[in-house]
C-alpha cells in the first residue's frame, strides 16, 4: 500500500477516536494502528505518533452517535476486548458508518459487524458475570478488596454497578492483569495503579493497608454511565 502509515496511540479509548479523527481529517491512508506499548509492524509504512486530544475524541464519539447508538456501544465493547488488530478493525467498521454507499450493505459485503458484535457481545456476558461474582475481603483498614483477572478489559464497566451496590464503605477492584483498580473513596470511584511489591493473591487482606499501597491515579479509560455517553478520561464516575 504506497504511502501508507501505521498509526501509533497511547492505548487508551479516547487516543483511539484521536487517532480515527486525524486518518479521516487529514486523508491518511491507514496500515495499521498501534499501542506505543508493541514494536511496530509494517516494513513499507511509515509511522506517525498520534496524541490525544479530547476535543477531537469526543469529535468522533459523537459523530458515530449520530449514526448509531448501538454502534458506539458496540465500538466501545469490542474496543475493550483487548483483540489483536481490533484497531484496525475498528477503523474499517467507523470508516464504513460514515460512508453512504457503504453503510447501506455494511450488514452484507463483509463480516465487519458480525465480528464486532460478537467481541462486544462477549465483553458484555464477562461484565454481566463479574457484576455479580467479585469476592471481597476486609482490609485492616476497612477497605472492600477484590482480585479480579479477566479475560478482556471490564473494569471500566463494572463501576456503576458496585458504586452502586456498595455505597456505605470504600472499596477497591484491582485487575492484576493489566495492573490498575478501581477505588471507591465514598463520594466518588478513581481509577488507580497499586504498589504491587506488598500485592498476592493468596495474602491475607485483614493485615493489608491498602491505602497505604496507593500509588497514583491513572486516566485511562471512561468509567461506564448508564447509557454509553461521551465521558471526559479525567474523571471516572
Amino acid at each position: 500500500m504506497d504511502n501508507a502509515k501505521i498509526l501509533i496511540y497511547d492505548g487508551s479509548f479516547n487516543g483511539f477516536l484521536t487517532t480515527v479523527y486525524r486518518a479521516f481529517d487529514e486523508n491518511i491512508q491507514i496500515a495499521d494502528i498501534q499501542k506505543n506499548t508493541i514494536s511496530q509492524n509494517g516494513l513499507f509504512s511509515d509511522t506517525e505518533t498520534v496524541f490525544t486530544e479530547m476535543a477531537n475524541a469526543k469529535s468522533v464519539w459523537n459523530g458515530i452517535q449520530t449514526k448509531s447508538h448501538i454502534a458506539i456501544r458496540n465500538i466501545y465493547f469490542a474496543f475493550l476486548s483487548e483483540q489483536k488488530g481490533i484497531e484496525i478493525l475498528l477503523y474499517k467498521y467507523i470508516k464504513k458508518l460514515f460512508s453512504p454507499s457503504d453503510m447501506l450493505a455494511l450488514n452484507f459485503t463483509d463480516d465487519l459487524e458480525p465480528r464486532i458484535n460478537q467481541l462486544a457481545k462477549t465483553v458484555a456476558r464477562e461484565k454481566q458475570s463479574l457484576e455479580v461474582s467479585v469476592k471481597f475481603n476486609t482490609t485492616e483498614d476497612k477497605v472492600q478488596f477484590a482480585f479480579i483477572k479477566p479475560v478482556n478489559d471490564v473494569l471500566p464497566l463494572i463501576s456503576r454497578h458496585y458504586r452502586f451496590q456498595i455505597s456505605e464503605t470504600p472499596w477497591l477492584i484491582f485487575d492484576s492483569k493489566r495492573n490498575y483498580g478501581l477505588y471507591y473513596n465514598l463520594q466518588s470511584v478513581e481509577l488507580i495503579s497499586l504498589d504491587t511489591d506488598a500485592l498476592h493473591e493468596d495474602m491475607v487482606c485483614s493485615k493489608l493497608n491498602i491505602k497505604s499501597l496507593l500509588v497514583r491515579k491513572l486516566h485511562r479509560q471512561p468509567m461506564q454511565k448508564k447509557r454509553i455517553g461521551y465521558i471526559q478520561e479525567r474523571a471516572a464516575v
